[in-house]
């Protein structure tokens, strides 16, 4: 089933081209992976695709809903949500709480409740902290529940952000950069918590810079240069495509 289309998205700022006719899909229970070297367009298009900017023309269809230039709150609400290159945290809060904040997201408690402390809004909020304990454990960070975020090592802040998403309960999530700043092993870890999210039954959609991961998780891959898409298919395929490595190395092939 395609969950996500993105038919002819282009972007101009000024006079200048961010993005043209850009064409690309999503399926439900893929991994499909956005990248480019430096500048192709890849914010553009999650800033496109979640409503943090709008294009100049072009469509975004989520399923089968046109969402174009709808509001992030309203397209987090059908299902789509995303990730941040720096992730956002709360400082006074711990883990747990983190996370059981963003599982009440979906949960549209009422003020009367809130303000009252109503036996409904106490079972809100256990319903939160179960849902958090157990996103923490599936993504392995059950024995950090009560620590702070900025105490924590930096590869368990990028999953925290990650857990943070999946409380919000997406079918489809954007990830933006996930192993930014990560060593090797943090990075594998991630690739293995990607897959994992995926058979959890969540679609992703990434940006990402590290070949590794990108050849690692993805099922199919798509390619943008100044903007424009120049390649997309399975990770094999892209490994040899003669544009995709003159893009990235600079030099005809």
């Amino acid at each position: 089933m395609r969950l996500l289309e993105v038919k002819g998205l282009t972007k101009y700022f000024g006079g200048l081209a961010a993005l043209t006719d850009v064409d690309f899909h999503v399926d439900t229970g893929e991994i499909v992976a956005l990248i480019g070297p430096n500048g192709a367009g890849k914010t553009t298009t999650f800033n496109l695709i979640t409503g943090f900017d709008h294009p100049t023309k072009g469509r975004v269809i989520f399923k089968d809903r046109d969402i174009t230039g709808l509001r992030p709150h309203k397209i987090a609400g059908y299902g789509l949500s995303r990730t941040w290159q720096q992730t956002i945290l709360f400082k006074e809060m711990t883990t747990l709480d983190s996370v059981a904040l963003a599982c009440r997201l979906h949960q549209k408690p009422r003020l009367f409740n809130c303000l009252l402390k109503t036996p409904r809004s106490r079972q809100d909020d256990e319903a939160a902290v179960e849902q958090a304990e157990e996103i923490l454990e599936f993504l392995g960070m059950g024995s950090h529940r009560y620590e702070f975020p900025y105490n924590l090592p930096y590869g368990f802040q990028r999953i925290l952000g990650v857990a943070m998403t999946v409380a919000t309960k997406p079918e489809l999530m954007l990830l933006d950069e996930a192993v930014t700043g990560m060593n090797p092993v943090e990075a594998l870890t991630m690739m293995d918590i990607i897959r994992k999210i995926r058979d959890r039954g969540i679609t992703i959609l990434l940006v990402e810079h590290n070949m590794k991961v990108v050849m690692g998780v993805s099922e199919r891959i798509c390619v943008l240069d100044f903007g424009r898409k120049i390649a997309e298919g399975k990770p094999a395929e892209i490994s040899k495509n003669k544009d995709v490595i003159e893009a990235y190395l600079g030099v005809n092939v």
